[in-house]
């Protein structure tokens, strides 16, 4: 039992550093990037998102979040957002038909547009359906956000605002990820909340 509470506490110290990081080199970064989601949707464009996996699935919450809203108290209305990885129709449709690598792109190409805003979460940043996906919205004029790990890889390149959380461990990346996503979507409420 003693072995099993130490890998605890090592893990829950390891996931606090990782923050405290993020704290000190992302705090105003994290903050542009809401207030660019947040003018994507004053001027009624969308938000689409994307990533595989765990990342697949914090695209998903993510999207939830602003099509419902994040807190009890927050706003009475939709934002409009599209997570990327929940049809299954269209994906596996399109993995059989372009291949797997093209299911995001696809969709962008279908339903992006100038304004809107993609957002691309990769905790190793090689996946190269996520990079067609950014390069796609990048052709249509789309600003791409880039939830990334430590050096991003391939898809730091491809990103307007890339938000990295230093580390190689995938699931610390995956808890900052929802963190710095949680973080955002409540100062994107706060610009939709009357005053």
């Amino acid at each position: 039992m003693q072995k099993h509470t130490e890998l605890v506490k090592k893990n829950l110290a390891e996931s606090i550093e990782i923050k405290s990081k993020v704290k000190e080199k992302l705090a105003s970064k994290i903050a542009q990037v809401a207030m660019i989601l947040a003018d994507c949707l004053k001027k009624d464009n969308k938000i689409l998102l994307c990533g595989n996996g765990g990342s697949a699935a914090d695209a998903q919450h993510l999207a939830a979040e602003l099509m419902v809203r994040l807190r009890a108290n927050s706003r009475n209305f939709p934002l409009p957002a599209i997570a990327l990885s929940t049809d299954t129709s269209i994906l596996t449709a399109c993995a059989n038909d372009f291949g797997f690598e093209n299911i995001f792109s696809r969709q962008i190409q279908a339903l992006g547009k100038r304004g809107d805003c993609l957002v691309a979460i990769s905790t190793s940043g090689k996946s190269e359906n996520i990079i067609l996906a950014a390069k796609q919205a990048k052709k249509l004029g789309i600003k791409v956000i880039g939830f990334l790990g430590k050096d991003g890889s391939k898809l730091a390149k491809l990103v307007d605002y890339p938000l990295f959380v230093p580390s190689n461990n995938i699931p610390r990346i995956q808890e900052v990820h929802t963190t710095i996503g949680h973080i955002i979507l409540e100062l994107v409420e706060k610009e939709f909340i009357s005053k």
